[in-house]
């Protein structure tokens, strides 16, 4: 219950848009240790510890509930081994006298076959007495580490850190899910998150969660949210302010979104190209979805600025349904 906008927003994202402090706490702690293990495995792969890296959106600090999943790129010092490029297939050759990558080669190749590796990452944690209980399996391109105690599993990539190119750039080599590799760097993901929101006062981060909120409904097709996350950075990158109270930029932000789900959506680490693969139908749907709600949602701020809390909190929670809360005098 909630007797004015302010304050209805204020509970809606503590209580259902925000991960709660201390499920953060206790999830960073338990990944970190995770790491403190990996590092510690005997007979395993050559380690570059200073360049593991925590990826996705809760290390980006864009994960709305429920924390599923925390993501791991554990680092490997590649010993010999050298790449190459091939319309965006990274394959890796290894040394026939390599002794720490001959045997995770493809069969009957001197390339790396990243499934072999990402198997003995699923091997060697089923080895962590704490975990000998947990369901672990490899998923694509991760060793999952589901340790049921906890709301979230851990999906854990194996990576290797390349030298500087001819442009003076560095990337992540990961697996491609069949077999190979490919570049990523989530370095770029997340200063691009900081320098945006730390220029914008810090308020993007709340803009960014509640209207993951907003698209996590069965509403609409799911477009992923990544390629969401970028379509509101896109926003602010190019704006010069983004108020703390989240009701002023939603109109904003559906109104941009309608209209930018129809374009590309370019990979801002410069490696995917056009994110955006979601088929002309569910481009529409998304879009008369965003269209509507933003005519909504103009009329929430209308009766807010006519101090008819009661009206623009029932317009709210047309858009984000009954978690919103309701009206209470």
């Amino acid at each position: 219950m909630a007797n004015n906008v302010i304050s209805a927003f204020n509970k809606f994202q503590t209580e259902n848009v925000n991960l709660g402090s201390e499920q953060s706490s206790s999830a960073r702690s338990s990944r970190d240790w995770l790491i403190s293990q990996i590092n510690n495995f005997p007979a395993f792969f050559p380690l570059y510890k200073s360049q593991h890296i925590n990826f996705g959106s809760f290390a980006r600090r864009t994960k709305i509930p429920l924390l599923n999943d925390i993501d791991i790129m554990i680092a490997l010092i590649s010993s010999g081994c050298t790449y190459v490029e091939d319309n965006g297939t990274i394959y890796i050759t290894v040394p026939d006298n390599s002794a720490e990558f001959s045997r995770f080669r493809h069969d009957g190749s001197e390339f790396l076959n990243s499934r072999k590796v990402v198997n003995h990452f699923v091997s060697k944690l089923g080895d962590i007495n704490q975990y000998s209980k947990a369901e672990i399996k490899r998923n694509q391109e991760a060793a999952t580490l589901d340790l049921h105690t906890y709301d979230w599993v851990f999906d854990i990539v194996p990576c290797f850190f390349t030298t500087e190119d001819i442009y003076g750039k560095t990337y992540y080599i990961i697996p491609d899910g069949s077999g190979h590799w490919k570049k990523t760097d989530p370095r770029i993901d997340r200063q691009r998150v900081t320098s945006i929101n730390t220029r914008l006062s810090g308020n993007v981060l709340n803009t960014i969660r509640v209207m993951k909120y907003w698209h996590s409904r069965p509403t609409m097709p799911q477009m992923g949210s990544y390629l969401l996350e970028n379509i509101i950075l896109n926003y602010y990158d190019s704006s010069t302010t983004c108020s703390e109270y989240v009701d002023i930029e939603i109109p904003k932000l559906l109104y941009h979104i309608a209209i930018s789900i129809y374009g590309d959506v370019q990979d801002p680490k410069g490696i995917q190209g056009n994110i955006n693969n979601l088929t002309y139908d569910q481009k529409k749907k998304i879009s008369d979805k965003a269209v509507s709600d933003h005519q909504i949602s103009i009329e929430a701020r209308e009766a807010e600025g006519n101090d008819d809390h009661k009206k623009s909190i029932y317009k709210w929670r047309k858009i984000f349904g009954n978690d919103f809360p309701e009206y209470s005098s």
